[in-house]
């Protein structure tokens, strides 16, 4: 049964299952994102984000469930919610024959857009793009065709912006103007989607994550919250012989990594006790690493946790 419409959302994802055959893709995946927020929708490669956006763009049906953008049903109101999104895809798609500004002028003209330089002027500049307007599309690099494929997506105006991988082989330099460019349309009112593995990114912008794995939602947390989930600091270290641990530590170990073993620390102090445990039992430390916990390990820890 789908739920009533909440008029405050950007997007509405309800009951959303979509199948390839005995391949489910998406299994009841739920979630609202409010107007104004910056979203992170993470996951493994083969999660279900990219089927989920093409869904949400009109590019595939789901065979189940609905979804809205600013209030409009993808499907019976298409045209609606097609106007109110902009995408920017994973993978780079242009006509090699087109200069920047004519692919500009031509994504225009799908919405019904003319005479709208100006705005076209202005995104070209925000993206780094003015001094390649009268290039050829196939004469780019890969970090610019990527920043074309933004401006693509910018230039009806949409209230809602979605980013799939934006930064996928962009250069530093190129990400870090890219992410101002999308923190002033954020601030301006926008509504932004993130999916990235590049997860310090989702951790520095966005206010609320979403984690999917094998196409179902597994965390749904503003992101104070699911850090907080896991708050603490975790250890790594390698010994000789290999992954010997001392029996009173089992119980903090989370995971195997780079050849040695991750524990979660309850304390500081208890650091001390530990190394001198190893020492006790005449285990060498070859080297370790002491880190707070941040996304990409709360991610990890989930993600590991799913699959036992």
């Amino acid at each position: 049964m789908i739920k009533e419409r909440d008029m405050s959302a950007a997007i509405e994802v309800q009951g959303v299952s979509k199948r390839f055959g005995q391949f489910t893709a998406l299994n009841q995946v739920s979630f609202t994102v409010q107007q104004g927020e910056f979203f992170a929708l993470l996951g493994p490669n083969g999660a279900g984000k990219t089927t989920l956006i093409s869904c949400l763009a009109g590019l595939s049906r789901p065979d189940q469930g609905a979804l809205r953008v600013m209030g409009h049903d993808v499907v019976s109101d298409y045209r609606a919610a097609r106007a109110a999104l902009g995408v920017v895809p994973q993978e780079l798609v242009f006509d090699p024959f087109l200069t920047v500004r004519e692919t500009l002028r031509f994504q225009s003209g799908y919405f019904g857009l003319r005479n709208n330089d100006a705005w076209i002027d202005e995104i070209l500049h925000k993206l780094g793009l003015s001094n390649k307007a009268d290039s050829n599309m196939r004469a780019l690099s890969g970090g610019m065709k990527r920043r074309v494929m933004v401006a693509q997506a910018l230039v009806h105006k949409p209230p809602v912006i979605v980013l799939d991988e934006p930064t996928a082989g962009v250069d530093v330099e190129l990400r870090q103007s890219l992410w101002t460019f999308v923190q002033e349309l954020n601030h301006a009112g926008h509504t932004i989607v993130l999916t990235t593995h590049y997860l310090e990114e989702a951790e520095m912008l966005c206010s609320r994550i979403a984690m999917l794995k094998a196409g179902q939602i597994i965390a749904l947390e503003d992101k104070t919250t699911l850090l907080g989930r896991d708050a603490g600091r975790e250890l790594w270290i390698k010994t000789e012989p290999a992954g010997t641990l001392p029996e009173p530590y089992q119980e903090w170990k989370v995971r195997e990594e780079e050849g040695g073993v991750v524990l979660k620390l309850p304390s500081i102090q208890a650091l001390e006790p530990l190394l001198q445990t190893l020492r006790q039992q005449g285990l060498i430390l070859r080297d370790m690493r002491l880190r707070e916990t941040d996304l990409e390990h709360v991610f990890v820890s989930m993600m590991h946790k799913e699959m036992q």
